[in-house]
């Protein structure tokens, strides 16, 4: 009988592309933009109203309600097409700090506000829903990070 301790352990090791990374990214992203853009869309008037009701936006609620899903869509289409890719990435971690900052802001400064994203996240505290923003903003900036250096490799 042979001892495995003799014997070489096979390791297994995972090797991930970083391009797969950043579709996947991309991905996540894509989903939430366009599950957010229609969920405020489908709630339009809900939407306004919250936002009517923000000492920042209130001025503009309805600038602000139909502009913005249109500007998440546009973002899902940057980051859908491969050559645009990039410049949607930019473009969700732009969006990612708008929104995390407006989310800081308003846990300062307007607590009992309700939040005036759609779905389910508008079922999250404001600081389940910071540290979820904080998280995608982190996803940006590394989908970034790694599409900057698979370029400077090659």
């Amino acid at each position: 009988m042979k001892s495995t301790a003799l014997m070489p352990q096979k390791t297994f090791k995972i090797r991930i592309k970083k391009s797969t990374v950043i579709d996947v990214i991309a991905a996540l992203f894509i989903l939430l933009f366009v599950y957010t853009a229609l969920s405020k869309i489908t709630n339009i008037t809900q939407f306004e109203s919250v936002l009517n009701r923000s000492p920042l936006i209130e001025n503009k609620a309805p600038l602000v309600a139909w502009g913005l899903p249109m500007i998440e869509f546009f973002v899902a289409g940057l980051l859908f097409i491969p050559s645009t890719r990039k410049l949607g990435l930019y473009s969700s971690l732009v969006l990612m700090i708008l929104f995390t900052s407006y989310i800081g802001y308003m846990m300062v400064f307007v607590p009992t506000l309700p939040c005036s994203c759609g779905g389910v996240l508008s079922m999250m505290s404001w600081k389940q829903h910071l540290i979820f923003n904080l998280a995608f903003t982190i996803l940006a900036f590394v989908s970034i990070i790694l599409g900057r250096k698979k370029k400077e490799r090659t």
